[in-house]
């Protein structure tokens, strides 16, 4: 049974920080590149950060370069997001994704976990 467990969303101030975290289970994680997207109502689903199979080529939206830092630990096989320096913008529910390069029906979807930034 595939699973993409996502936890650390919650209810931040804005310049505040979150640490998500997704662990996966299902499938052999260190063969996928692992992304975290993030979807607000009525908009299309986002690329936030994505990593490569290793740890190498990461990857971030311009809007989050310099605040946000996606890492993994294959020997957890877990994924995580650092989120700072937040915004209200990036209020979202942030989706953990998981892809195997080549391999177009390998392709995992977590849950969600929300992020909200208010004062």
């Amino acid at each position: 049974q595939v699973q993409l467990a996502e936890s650390g969303g919650g209810l931040v101030q804005p310049g505040g920080s979150l640490r998500l975290s997704c662990t996966a289970s299902g499938f052999t994680f260190s063969s996928y590149v692992m992304s975290w997207y993030r979807q607000a109502p009525g908009k299309e689903r986002e690329l936030v950060a994505a990593i490569g199979s290793n740890g190498g080529n990461r990857n971030y939206a311009d809007s989050v370069k310099e605040r946000f830092t996606i890492s993994r630990d294959n020997a957890k096989t877990t994924v995580y997001l650092q989120m700072n320096s937040l915004k209200p913008e990036d209020t979202d529910v942030y989706l953990c994704n998981a892809r195997r390069p080549g391999w177009a029906l390998n392709n995992y979807w977590g849950q969600g976990t929300q992020v909200t930034v208010s004062s």
